[in-house]
């Protein structure tokens, strides 16, 4: 038996007649750039995060990129924003090429989102980076919600914007509230891995600041509102009409995909929560994990050895992320060095990715359950 990370092939093929349709709508429109179809799905993501705005970019590192641009990083000379080491490269690339500083925060062991505690002590004894500080962007990783209302809290007590980088969690909640609606801006992703994903990539930022969402707005298409008349320096950064049609007619499925692969995840927490070496995902209280990935803690040393067991046995996985952003060459004149940052660092050595998509089999489900208690026992 094989077993891959993710068969994009079966969800096609259980909707193929919606998604044929959508594309050959667009076709024979020959509408492609931005129109009726963006605006329509801008609508529907809007409604579903239970935001005011919806505004369709060309990818999820735009809608970072964007939103840092609308709330002014760039334009200081020491314009800092905290996020957390332990995520995709995207989130801290965004805020360089916005023109601002990363400054991380170590995470909570346990969830792997940035831990609220740290953020609190490093801007409390820091009064000069209380100034600097532009934006918080908490990262709701593997599919479930960052710590928010702490950090809302710390935001709002030293006056800054904060971005949720959704990427990974369109759907999750966190108290009722659905990810990306609680910050200033929410940003998302439709990479074709994504729980929702589109047929190339695509990204949309939401907000219910009426301000803030006409900056973005201008912001993709060149600083302009207008044709040719530009009020600031911008991006082509606009989603497209295919990958919105496809994206709207995936919508519906959604909370169903979901909801399969949380069934998937409590099914794998049962059987493998007895394995000494291996500790399961943790579901925040308060939390609605959607399980974009369903990642455990390989705890006595040996991740690299079972993801390779794995591999023989023909199932799929992958390490998110294995090495955490403070270490990565591209970011050294940060001054960060090994040790700074534990938590993300022991995660890097630890985590292993198991398939999780909604359309696995029980039998599937077995399988790699079975191949990871078969490691445990060999390897004793």
């Amino acid at each position: 038996m094989r077993v891959p990370l993710l068969d994009l092939k079966r969800q096609y093929q259980s909707i193929k007649e919606e998604i044929d349709s959508a594309i050959a709508r667009v076709v024979q429109s020959q509408y492609f750039i931005l129109g009726e179809e963006v605006k329509k799905f801008e609508e529907e993501i809007a409604d579903y995060c239970e935001a005011k705005y919806g505004i369709g970019v060309a990818s999820g590192t735009d809608a970072l990129l964007l939103s840092l641009r609308a709330i002014g990083v760039g334009e200081g000379e020491n314009d800092k924003v905290i996020t957390t080491p332990f995520t995709f490269f995207a989130t801290a690339g965004a805020i360089v090429n916005a023109g601002g500083k990363p400054v991380f925060v170590d995470i909570d062991p346990e969830t792997f989102n940035i831990n609220p505690e740290e953020l609190e002590r490093l801007l409390s004894q820091d009064p000069q980076l209380q100034k600097q500080v532009k934006a918080i962007i908490p990262v709701h990783l593997y599919g479930q919600m960052a710590d928010l209302d702490p950090i809302m809290e710390v935001a709002e007590k030293y006056n800054i914007i904060v971005i949720e980088d959704a990427a990974q969690a369109i759907g999750a909640e966190y108290k009722e509230k659905k990810a990306g609606s609680v910050g200033d801006l929410g940003c998302f992703s439709f990479f074709p891995s994504k729980n929702l994903g589109g047929y190339g990539d695509g990204g949309m930022v939401v907000t219910n600041d009426d301000k803030l969402a006409e900056k973005v707005k201008k912001l993709r298409t060149h600083g302009s509102t207008k044709s040719y008349h530009h009020e600031m320096i911008g991006y082509n950064s606009r989603l497209d009409a295919l990958q919105a049609a496809v994206l709207s007619a995936k919508l519906p499925y959604l909370n169903g995909w979901s909801a399969s692969r949380a069934a998937n995840a409590r099914y794998y927490t049962e059987r493998l929560k007895d394995i000494d070496e291996i500790i399961p995902p943790k579901v925040s209280d308060n939390c609605k994990h959607i399980y974009h990935q369903y990642t455990i803690k390989v705890t006595s040393g040996r991740r690299d050895e079972l993801k390779q067991y794995l591999k023989e046995k023909g199932i799929g996985t992958k390490i998110y992320y294995p090495l955490p952003l403070h270490l990565q060459e591209c970011f050294k004149d940060l001054g960060y060095k090994e040790g700074n940052f534990p938590e993300a660092e022991e995660a890097s050595k630890e985590v292993l990715s198991l398939p999780i998509f909604p359309e696995l089999t029980k039998k599937e489900l077995d399988f790699v359950i079975d191949c990871v208690s078969e490691f445990e026992k060999i390897s004793n």
